[in-house]
């Protein structure tokens, strides 16, 4: 029997043969490349751009018209020099009418590293139950494939949360609970241990980079990360111009009061 829900726990992990046979790919980043990406479409991006480092984020802007964009990084939690950083509250201030060029140690790569697959999307707490709308409408008798970024080669158990929120929001949409591969399974039973925005943020704040970013002082952008729910974006993987950008394709761009599931 075919598996239709699985889950990858890293980057590193994926195998680019297999997506091209047909998959449909959903990449997290909770902290922080895909939550930056929804926030920053759905406040009037005109696309985001991901790339895998620096040196290709500059070599992509020098196409397009001055003033057009935007350079966002970091590599390895540092913001590169030159770059905004790449967080959600902040981006939303700069990025209405801009294409953001983004590169992220985890998130962009992962992008990449995902391009064989059929369709490509980001997703986070965010925007995880547009998203599954989305994919449940278009893709239902694709397999899906949540592949946590990870970093640096390491698990994150925020993207194993976020991937586990996925999987609850492809249930709620009729997806059967029998057609789970043991790592999708794994990743809705920690979610439901954890549900609602409360329970939540223990496990936000509990990941090595969770703990990072209140170190810093990004409290208040871990707390927006983990509105569940509260963004409509769903960013798609297409081929532009200048390459690979993520584009919104939801119908309608609103924002919700945050909800948790």
């Amino acid at each position: 029997m075919m598996t239709n829900v699985h889950v990858v726990l890293r980057k590193e992990d994926i195998d680019e043969t297999a997506l091209a046979d047909g998959k449909v790919a959903v990449v997290f980043d909770i902290l922080l490349a895909t939550s930056s990406i929804a926030a920053a479409l759905s406040a009037g991006a005109r696309s985001v751009i991901p790339v895998r480092d620096a040196e290709e984020a500059k070599a992509v802007a020098i196409h397009l018209p001055e003033k057009s964009y935007e350079l966002v990084g970091e590599r390895e939690g540092r913001t590169i020099d030159g770059f905004h950083p790449p967080a959600p509250l902040f981006l939303q201030t700069i990025c209405p009418g801009k294409t953001v060029v983004l590169s992220t140690t985890n998130g962009t790569v992962a992008v990449h590293k995902a391009q064989s697959a059929s369709a490509v999307y980001t997703a986070s707490l965010l925007n995880s139950p547009a998203v599954s709308e989305h994919v449940c409408r278009w893709h239902r008798d694709k397999t899906i494939i949540a592949i946590c970024s990870g970093s640096s080669g390491r698990f994150c158990l925020e993207d194993f949360y976020g991937a586990g929120y996925f999987v609850h929001c492809l249930v709620e949409q009729g997806i059967d609970a029998t057609k789970l591969s043991d790592s999708a399974m794994a990743a809705w039973l920690f979610y439901r241990q954890y549900s609602g925005e409360e329970r939540a943020k223990e496990v936000l704040f509990a990941a090595r980079v969770g703990r990072w970013m209140a170190a810093y002082g990004l409290e208040s952008e871990v707390d927006y990360i983990n509105r569940h729910g509260a963004l409509s974006s769903v960013p798609k993987l297409e081929r532009g111009s200048f390459g690979l950008e993520l584009r919104d394709i939801a119908p309608t761009k609103f924002m919700k009061e945050g909800r948790s599931s």
